[in-house]
C-alpha cells in the first residue's frame, strides 16, 4: 500500500487487489462510504483499489478505511463497522483507547461460538478486565455503551469454557409492578420482556436453538428479581439488568445472593429509573455503601461510551447538558 503524505488528501491502494472485499468495504451503492464521507466531512473516490480521499480529516478517514479492509476479508461491513471503527480511530487519535503495555491480543476479546466479540473504548476494557477479574462487577452508564451486551458475552464464555454451570439473568419487572401473576403463561414467558435485549445477545452469540436448549435444560435461567429471595446461586454467572429499578432492600436481597465460584454483574443507567417517586434506586445507593469494598469493581460509562446511532450519543449529551444546568 502506498499513499501521499499531504494532510488533506490521501490517495492509497489496497492489496491484495480483491473485488469481492473491496465490494464489502463499500457497502452495496457505496453507503459505506458515503456514511464515512457525512461524518468526517471528506470526500472519497475510488477507482479499482485505489482509493482518493479529500479533506481536513482526510488521515482519520484513510485510517478507518484501512481497518474496514482488514475486517472485509472477515465479515460483512455494515455501517455499524463503519460507525465502530471511526470510533476506534478517534480514540486512538486522542489518545485514550491505548490499552496497558502488557496487554496481549486477546486481552480485551471475548471468544463466542459465532464469532469474537471486542471491547472498544477505555471504559469497556476497564469493564471487561474487571469482569474476569472480580467477582462482582458493576456497569453504569447510559443507554448503548455496551454495559448489557459485553456482561452476556462474558457470561456465555464462562459457560463455554466450563468456568461455571449455568447463566442466570435476572432484572427487576418495575412496570408490571412485579406483579405479574395477571400476565399469561409461564414464568418465564412472563418475564421474557423484560429480558429481550440480553435474549437477544444470546440469540447473537449462541444460536436460537442452542439458547432454546440451555434455558429447556436450566442451564440459562430467566427469573425477575422478586423470585429471587432465599436462593443461593453457586457455580454461577449472574446478570441483573436495569439495577437502577431496584430499591435499596432488593439490592441487598441479590447481592447477598451470591454463592461458592459465581460472578455477578449488574448494569444499569441512575438517570432512568422508574422507580415510584421518593423511592431511592438501589444502585445508586449501592455505589456508595460498596466503594472501597475489596473484590468489588465499579465502570462508569459516559456518553463518549455509546457505540448506537451517533445521534444516541448527541441525545445523551444534551441531556447531561440539561440536567447541569442549574
Amino acid at each position: 500500500m502506498s499513499a501521499t503524505p499531504s494532510a488533506t488528501q490521501r490517495e492509497f491502494d489496497f492489496e491484495p487487489t480483491d473485488n469481492a472485499r473491496l465490494a464489502n468495504l463499500c457497502g452495496p451503492l457505496d453507503e459505506n462510504l458515503r456514511l464515512l464521507e457525512s461524518r468526517l466531512g471528506v470526500v472519497v473516490r475510488r477507482r479499482g483499489d485505489s482509493f482518493r480521499v479529500t479533506g481536513e480529516r482526510a488521515t482519520e478517514a484513510e485510517e478507518t478505511l484501512r481497518e474496514l479492509f482488514r475486517l472485509a476479508k472477515e465479515e460483512e461491513v455494515t455501517p455499524e463497522h463503519v460507525h465502530l471503527a471511526l470510533r476506534d480511530v478517534q480514540d486512538a487519535d486522542s489518545g485514550t483507547a491505548g490499552a496497558p503495555p502488557a496487554a496481549g491480543p486477546d486481552e480485551f476479546l471475548v471468544r463466542v461460538q459465532r464469532g469474537a466479540i471486542r471491547a472498544r473504548g477505555a471504559h469497556q476494557r476497564d469493564y471487561f478486565a474487571q469482569i474476569r477479574s472480580r467477582d462482582l462487577t458493576f456497569g453504569i452508564g447510559p443507554a448503548g455503551t455496551g454495559k448489557t451486551y459485553l456482561a452476556v458475552a462474558c457470561a456465555v464464555e464462562a459457560l463455554q469454557s466450563e468456568r461455571v454451570r449455568r447463566i442466570v439473568l435476572v432484572r427487576p419487572a418495575v412496570e408490571a409492578g412485579e406483579r405479574l401473576g395477571f400476565l399469561p403463561g409461564d414464568l418465564t414467558q412472563k418475564v421474557d420482556p423484560y429480558l429481550r435485549p440480553m435474549y437477544d445477545a444470546l440469540y447473537e452469540m449462541m444460536g436460537f436453538d442452542r439458547v432454546a436448549r440451555f434455558i429447556e435444560r436450566n442451564v440459562i435461567e430467566v427469573a425477575p428479581l422478586a423470585f429471587m429471595r432465599g436462593r443461593s446461586l453457586n457455580d454461577s454467572f449472574i446478570i441483573l439488568d436495569e439495577a437502577q429499578n431496584t430499591t435499596i432492600e432488593q439490592m441487598k436481597m441479590f447481592l447477598t445472593r451470591i454463592g461458592f465460584g459465581s460472578k455477578a454483574v449488574v448494569t444499569g443507567d441512575v438517570t432512568q429509573t422508574d422507580l415510584p417517586a421518593g423511592r431511592l434506586s438501589g444502585l445508586k445507593h449501592v455505589v456508595e455503601v460498596l466503594a472501597g469494598v475489596e473484590g468489588v469493581a465499579f465502570t462508569f460509562f459516559d456518553a463518549t461510551d455509546v457505540v448506537r446511532h451517533p445521534l444516541v450519543q448527541r441525545i445523551v449529551r444534551a441531556y447531561e447538558a440539561q440536567s447541569a444546568t442549574p
